[in-house]
């Protein structure tokens, strides 16, 4: 199911502001085999320690955020992209305020 108008063309990093101090998400597309959504994190901000039954990527298309995979450090910037596998513990830090897309597929 599509949460965004379908057949139409949108910017991703225009499609999510930044709110001071705060977390936002959009769901893009969910369904029972994954789901997309947008997100945006004020400077500071993170997610704690966590593991899904999904392997996700995770794209950067603005600013700076630390993600964690089973206890390693990655310093993803603007363009970098990574694969989080299905549950293997992972946390996020915003080193600046950044938004990504998260595409969540069951595996």
């Amino acid at each position: 199911m599509a949460t965004f108008e379908t057949s139409k063309i949108f910017s991703m990093d225009g499609s999510i502001e930044y709110t001071s101090g705060g977390i936002i998400s959009k769901q893009i597309v969910k369904s029972k085999e994954g789901n997309v959504t947008l997100f945006s994190f004020d400077k500071g901000q993170g997610l704690t320690e966590h593991s899904a039954s999904f392997d996700a990527l995770v794209q950067v298309i603005d600013g700076e955020v630390e993600i964690k995979i089973d206890n390693n450090p990655f310093l993803l910037k603007k363009g970098d992209s990574i694969l989080m596998p299905a549950n293997v513990p992972h946390a996020l830090h915003a080193v600046e305020s950044f938004k990504m897309i998260l595409t969540m597929i069951k595996g």
